[in-house]
């Protein structure tokens, strides 16, 4: 019997946008702090907090638009996310001051939770449901690219040119990401009618889909453990005197996703997801040890590339957990609550690891991840792999 459908105009339409808003998310995650150190003297934890505050405003733009997408339409609220995407990032510009730095950073990271919401519900809606592991896969290497080449181009502009530079590359790309939406078409949303009376009063599953949180919560202390790579790697690589070889380590990194993406994506269809989630649980922690003891170019990329195999790939697989327990008139708040906790991990995880960095040093931070990594994948085993596991049992004995 032949596939359904996977590869649609659609479907490339929006990765794409998921790739332009997650490319100028990235590169500024890894040049921004460096730019409130050196323009308004911030310290090592205030520049976590510009880090951070923007995956902060991101978790309360998703956490509203999880509500407000089902009822107002995914494309709506996709231009709504873009324009006011587009608007910030122009004032970049004017932010003369650490704390209109932080205000924009904020709207800017709101923007960004409700545009990527809006995407990402919109491709659980176009993918075939006997292809969601591999779609989801596909459709999060968008994201994988954008993690490798932002950051390789925030860091090679932050060398060879200025801040402003900078901007100017992120308005271009926000404004090319806005355009390529009027080429979308969505199908209207499906509600249903018990969908629609939780819209209509404030309960806790009004801004939560349930069954994608147990997933959520392993993929925050996943996601904390990350944040460290993402938002120190500059000052570590500078402490050791590695920046040519830092340069490519998100290219490593995103390189090794691209090679085992597909293959995991394929192994979640038919094996399920303890089949994938374990394994490349224990493979970021080995790559994230490994990372802790660099002490040339060389270890540093390998690092990068055991991390992409592991971090890399528990994301879309996580993701697609979230996706394949909830009904699908809820994928939009499954998709929101997803995130949201990517979100909490990412803003909280800057300030807080910045806090330890005077005590442990980088290196002794990312052997302190070690430990987040192993106890997340305890959790998994309590909140989703044991059920995964009486449930495939269980049909290999029905």
């Amino acid at each position: 019997m032949d596939k359904e459908k996977l590869w649609t105009k659609d479907f490339f339409i929006v990765s794409g946008i998921n790739f332009f808003v997650t490319l100028i998310f990235y590169l500024l995650m890894v040049t921004i702090s460096t730019y409130a150190v050196e323009k308004f003297d911030a310290s090592t934890s205030q520049a976590g907090l510009v880090t951070g505050i923007f995956v902060i405003g991101a978790l309360v733009g998703r956490l509203f638009s999880g509500r407000m997408i089902d009822q107002f339409g995914r494309k709506k609220l996709l231009f709504i996310g873009l324009v006011l995407f587009t608007a910030s990032t122009c004032l970049y510009f004017g932010a003369n001051n650490l704390w209109l730095l932080l205000v924009n950073r904020l709207v800017h990271g709101i923007a960004l939770g409700m545009a990527s919401t809006a995407t990402g519900t919109i491709v659980a809606q176009i993918i075939p449901s006997s292809r969601r592991g591999e779609g989801i896969g596909y459709y999060g290497l968008s994201a994988i690219l954008a993690t490798a080449i932002g950051p390789f181009f925030g860091m090679y502009l932050r060398e060879h040119t200025s801040y402003e530079v900078i901007f100017w590359f992120c308005l271009v790309l926000g404004v090319f990401s806005l355009i390529t939406a009027f080429f979308l078409k969505v199908r209207a949303n499906v509600t249903s009618v018990s969908n629609t009376s939780i819209h209509k009063g404030f309960h806790f599953s009004s801004f939560i889909e349930i069954n994608a949180l147990p997933i959520s919560v392993v993929t925050f202390f996943v996601g904390l453990a990350y944040s460290g790579v993402l938002s120190f790697m500059s000052f570590y690589a500078e402490e050791i005197d590695l920046m040519d070889a830092a340069s490519f380590f998100f290219v490593v990194y995103a390189a090794a996703v691209l090679i085992s993406r597909p293959f995991a994506g394929r192994l979640f269809d038919i094996k399920g997801a303890n089949f994938v989630i374990y394994p490349v649980l224990i493979i970021f922690a080995v790559g994230m040890l490994l990372l802790s003891q660099v002490q040339n170019g060389w270890t540093l990329l390998l690092a990068g590339a055991i991390i992409g195999f592991g971090y890399g790939n528990f994301t879309s697989s996580a993701q697609a957990v979230a996706i394949k327990l909830t009904p699908p008139d809820r994928l939009g708040l499954a998709t929101s609550t997803f995130f949201i906790l990517v979100d909490m991990a990412f803003g909280i995880g800057p300030y807080l690891l910045g806090l330890f960095v005077p005590y442990t040093g980088f290196s002794g931070l990312y052997l302190f991840l070690v430990g987040v990594i192993i106890l997340a994948i305890i959790l998994y085993y309590f909140l989703h792999g044991k059920k995964e596991r009486q449930t495939i049992t269980y049909k290999m004995t029905s």
